[in-house]
């Protein structure tokens, strides 16, 4: 009884069928980025972060209210004038039994011009030093902050992840609005 054995390369009996794969990524990745481009307002795609632009380089962002927040040159220099102090933090359970972490603080204006609105972003971090978290809030309602006053602020968080390293976030000023000039 003989065995009719042939040796050489195994041949793939459907020789087009990575081609066809390739192809299909291919095209859903092309769909996607088309997909994208339609739905995501201009820039998104390239910052996430970012709310916008301004014809004079300053990131606009918005408060609840919706009143624009301005972060260019001016605002940016000014940003130093601003302090944050008596930061406190809280974890409390909530009517749903879910833990809130609140953080409250006064915000002190040292400057010599009031403030209208105030944005203020809080990064959470893991033991590694990672941010796990970052939120920008608004903290100013109104009446305006004036020259040297200070005003009590809070924010909650409720999905804090659990790596976070149990430390105080680190806070900074990223938007703010000057009230107009009378």
């Amino acid at each position: 009884m003989s065995d009719n054995l042939q040796f050489g390369a195994l041949q793939d009996p459907e020789p087009n069928r990575g081609k066809f794969r390739f192809a299909l990524i291919a095209g859903i990745a092309v769909v996607f980025v088309l997909v994208a481009a339609l739905v995501l307002p201009s820039g998104m795609l390239l910052n996430p972060w970012s709310h916008g632009n301004q014809p004079n380089g300053a990131k606009r962002h918005l408060t609840a209210a919706g009143a624009q927040l301005l972060f260019g040159p001016a605002e940016q220099a000014y940003a130093p004038q601003i302090h944050i102090e008596n930061i406190a933090m809280n974890r409390v359970e909530n009517f749903l039994n879910q833990e809130v972490t609140t953080l409250s603080g006064e915000v002190v204006n040292t400057g010599d011009r009031s403030l209208q609105g105030l944005e203020l972003t809080v990064e959470f971090s893991d033991e590694l030093r990672q941010t796990i978290l970052r939120e920008s809030r608004s903290v100013l309602d109104p009446p305006p902050l004036a020259a040297g006053a200070r005003r009590d602020f809070e924010i909650s968080f409720e999905h804090v992840p659990a790596s976070w390293n149990m430390q105080q976030p680190a806070i900074a000023v990223t938007a703010l609005r000057f009230t107009a000039a009378k």
